[in-house]
């Protein structure tokens, strides 16, 4: 092999190791529909805390509300006694920490 060959073998190699990197980021990037692995996972932490923070919360029944998270927005879903609880619901997954909106979409019952 000459030295023009191993020349033109490491640039292939070199071409190929940026297109497969390229294509990985690509598999995580996020879109307007679609969240990226670190989206992904913001979203999981923000929705346990939401819950976490409805379970520690004495006037809110958290049992019968869901919560749903996609890229920070929070999705609120359920059923409680009294439009106090659905409004204290709300402001209780306001207050956490990422939460950019949320939906309140409970029901009062």
């Amino acid at each position: 092999m000459t030295i023009r060959e191993s020349a033109v073998n490491r640039s292939r190699r070199t071409m190929l190791s940026a297109a497969l990197a390229s294509a990985l980021l690509a598999a995580c990037a996020g879109s307007p529909t679609k969240e990226s692995t670190g989206e992904l996972i913001d979203d999981s932490v923000i929705t346990t805390k939401v819950k976490s923070a409805l379970v520690a919360d004495k006037t809110v029944s958290a049992v019968d509300v869901s919560v749903e998270t996609f890229k920070g927005r929070v999705l609120l879903a359920g059923f409680v006694k009294s439009p106090d609880e659905r409004q204290r619901a709300e402001s209780v997954a306001r207050a956490v920490t990422g939460v950019k909106a949320v939906s309140n979409q409970i029901e009062v019952r």
